[in-house]
């Protein structure tokens, strides 16, 4: 069978990285966290003190920066590694998620982290979630999907998801923190977010998790099936 990129992008917290996750799990395709990746370079800035209007310190420091992904058996979870060392909880915690979105707009984080991952999506057959990935990392991917919620549902969904890792947090500073990454996600020069021309919108606010995953596997399904009619013509 042929084998398709499926580029998830999409607003904070508005659930497309675990739609992600499920699909490339339904599709037996590898799943790559973009978003672990620049959380993984803020939580190294941020613990070396790296200065964000430095590009000499920004150089040096992605030039030490090894990141990848192991599947964790015993929690069925892919977890990110930083430089060797397992960062998945780490990266998820508030400091992190209030400075990502700073360190993601940087020229050169940007272009480090688009070229490991084009490399990982060499071959194909992979589901990848970002906020570039349709119109940036591969602009030629068979499947992209825009995904978005209401703010207020976001925000919700983020504390339940905190909640569940021990980490208290007001309902009112996690919108805040959304409304400040949303702002800097579509409004910085290099790569922001957006919707690709040829992207399918979806709007997740009342639809269950079963029915996103329902909906992005059938839809690469059918890019699938069409890229075997194609190679059979």
């Amino acid at each position: 069978m042929p084998k398709i990129i499926v580029a998830i992008d999409g607003y904070s917290s508005c659930g497309k990285s675990t739609t992600a996750k499920l699909v490339a799990r339904q599709l037996n395709y590898p799943y790559i966290d973009t978003g672990a990746m620049y959380r993984a370079v803020t939580l190294y800035f941020v613990q070396n003190h790296i200065g964000l209007t430095n590009p000499k310190e920004i150089e040096l420091a992605l030039s030490n920066i090894q990141i990848s992904f192991r599947r964790h058996a015993e929690l069925g979870r892919n977890d990110t590694y930083l430089n060797g060392l397992n960062v998945e909880d780490e990266i998820r915690k508030m400091y992190v998620s209030e400075k990502v979105s700073d360190v993601s707009a940087i020229a050169e984080v940007r272009h480090a982290m688009v070229a490991q991952q084009q490399r990982m999506g060499k071959s194909k057959g992979i589901v990848m979630d970002g906020r570039d990935i349709g119109t940036v990392v591969f602009p030629q991917a068979e499947l992209k999907i825009f995904m978005t919620a209401d703010p207020l549902i976001r925000a919700q969904r983020r504390q339940l998801e905190l909640m569940e890792k021990g980490e208290l947090v007001g309902l009112e500073e996690i919108s805040e923190n959304l409304r400040m990454r949303d702002h800097i996600d579509t409004h910085r020069a290099e790569s922001p977010l957006r919707q690709a021309e040829d992207a399918i919108y979806v709007d997740n606010s009342m639809m269950t998790l079963d029915e996103q995953v329902e909906l992005v596997v059938r839809l690469a399904d059918e890019q699938i099936g069409l890229s075997l009619r194609r190679k059979h013509q």
